[in-house]
């Protein structure tokens, strides 16, 4: 019994908060245009959260996520200023994104020093970095490409005047390639290896150093991919703008790892915390409840849920 609660109590958990806001907001709630908002709305935090299982799989977090997204919607808008044509603005926050991630890579991979530690004072790097190329401004109106701003309002006509978001086909992109990446391929499987036990994955001639600079590098791209969704969505970029994806991020991540057995980060189960976070906020907003009630309940859900799957390992 304990093992079925351990596995599926977060499930429940989703579907129980599905149920109460269904029962609360039965005009609104279940409509197909609201659950395709909501698959918009929760795009971009699923991106980071997607990415970010890729450093947790290794018992690694990034902190740094919000900051580098910021920075790397700053980098494109400011390119976009300039004249240049949006690609050339979109493969520079790209860049951003990458080289961030190979920052903090090797601060934790090659200098030794701890993810909190490295990640901590990154977040503050990149974030003055963001205030330094904006002028501390926020980038707006005739500055931002019609054809970059539009991707966020563009989608595909699933008939009957429903749409579905191009935000959101960009995230379920994302979620397929971590998803092959972690569980069907050598890299996964050794990324897997170094979060269970360093030591042994280096005496088994694993590469951990270059793995773990390579999955920081990768959890970067996702930060600066969302980060340009972010700018897409509102057509503007700020240096703080993206800043509360981390948090919402690692909650994801954890709310999933309730799910596992072993409390191992699976990407499938990050997408559970994802729709957890999304459709609760969707639902408080419908019922003009004030943000700072979110704040509160997210941070109770996710105590709740560690809390219950340490309890039943400790039982099982």
């Amino acid at each position: 019994m304990l093992t079925y609660l351990r596995q599926f109590g977060t499930l429940v958990g989703l579907l129980g908060i599905v149920v109460f806001f269904a029962l609360r907001l039965p005009e609104t709630f279940l409509t197909a245009q609201n659950l395709l908002n909501v698959s918009q709305q929760i795009s971009m935090l699923a991106v980071v959260a997607f990415t970010m299982t890729i450093v947790m799989v290794m018992g690694d977090f990034d902190l740094s996520v919000g900051s580098t997204a910021s920075l790397a919607g700053v980098v494109a808008a400011v390119l976009f200023a300039a004249g240049w044509p949006v690609w050339t603005g979109v493969a520079a926050a790209l860049a951003v994104g990458i080289a961030g991630g190979l920052f903090n890579g090797a601060l934790v991979a090659y200098i030794g020093i701890l993810p909190f530690i490295a990640t901590l004072g990154t977040l503050t790097m990149f974030s003055g970095t963001a205030f330094l190329v904006s002028g501390g401004k926020t980038i707006f109106g005739r500055d931002i490409p019609a054809g970059f701003a539009g991707f966020a309002r563009s989608g595909v006509s699933l008939g009957q005047g429903i749409t579905l978001p191009s935000m959101t086909i960009a995230a379920v992109l994302v979620l397929f390639v971590v998803f092959v990446l972690l569980e069907h391929t050598t890299y996964g499987r050794r990324l897997y290896a170094i979060g269970g036990n360093i030591q042994a994955a280096e005496l088994a001639g694993i590469n951990v150093r270059r793995l773990r600079l390579s999955a920081f590098a990768l959890t970067g791209l996702g930060a600066a991919v969302a980060g340009l969704m972010y700018a897409s969505r509102v057509a503007s970029a700020n240096p703080t703008q993206a800043s509360g994806l981390m948090l919402d991020a690692i909650a994801a991540v954890f709310l999933g790892m309730t799910m596992g057995r072993q409390g191992e980060p699976r990407v499938m189960s990050t997408l559970v915390g994802v729709l957890i976070l999304g459709i609760l906020d969707n639902g408080l907003t419908q019922m003009n409840v004030d943000s700072y009630v979110r704040e509160i309940l997210i941070g109770a859900i996710v105590i709740a849920a560690v809390a219950a799957s340490s309890f039943g390992r400790n039982r099982a």
